[in-house]
């Protein structure tokens, strides 16, 4: 059964081996591929040269942040075929390629550690700051979504009275005894969760357990 010859020197044996690489450009990107039959060192250094440039040129453009990674990482796949490769046993009709350094320890490996550290970065400061968010726990919000400042808010309870030393819809209440003079609003708990037109809807952080619906009805004088 005959053996399969490399395409490039003509060593034996040959195997069937695909590498890809990719350059960004701004606005437009290049999805290279190079395929064929190769002899192990020939393999070699096809990868070697495809996984340098892409390092270096991959990530120039919006799109090719992301792809040049997936680029990268599919080359892994080929790079692990081509090691299982036995050395050629029978020499070509011309030399093979020189598969060089390693693809770290060449120029090009070493400039693309900068964008590779920085999209380790990227992907290590998302969970954190997710984490981050989930530990400090939501900000303060009213009914309408709105932000509030966070502050220690009093608690208000159905059937006390209350002030507001701020102009609605902004909110400081107060807790007043319902005989003060500065007493301008009784607190109830509305029977089907919705407050009676007229009356004001206070943040829940001013219920005991900060999840209750209260109302504000304004006091006749």
């Amino acid at each position: 059964m005959p053996t399969a010859v490399c395409q490039v020197c003509g060593a034996m044996p040959a195997a069937p081996v695909t590498v890809r690489g990719h350059q960004g450009m701004v606005v437009i990107m290049k999805f290279l591929k190079r395929e064929g039959l190769f002899c192990r060192t020939c393999a070699l250094a096809s990868f070697r040269d495809m996984q340098a440039d892409t390092l270096v040129l991959g990530w120039w453009g919006a799109l090719s942040v992301f792809i040049t990674p997936i680029t990268l990482l599919s080359n892994l796949g080929a790079l692990s075929g081509i090691k299982r490769m036995p050395d050629p046993v029978a020499p070509g009709w011309r030399p093979p390629l020189d598969p060089g350094k390693p693809v770290f320890r060449r120029p090009a490996g070493v400039l693309a550690l900068i964008p590779l550290c920085l999209l380790g970065l990227v992907m290590v400061a998302f969970p954190v700051l997710a984490l981050l968010g989930l530990a400090v726990g939501p900000s303060d919000r009213d009914d309408s979504g709105a932000s509030t400042p966070r502050r220690d808010y009093p608690t208000l309870t159905a059937g006390s009275c209350a002030r507001n030393d701020e102009t609605w819809p902004a909110q400081d209440l107060k807790p007043e005894p319902c005989d003060a003079a500065a007493a301008q609003y009784r607190v109830y708990a509305p029977a089907n969760g919705v407050c009676e037109a007229g009356d004001y809807v206070p943040y829940l952080m001013y219920s005991k357990d900060d999840a209750t619906y209260l109302c504000l009805r304004p006091l006749k004088r």
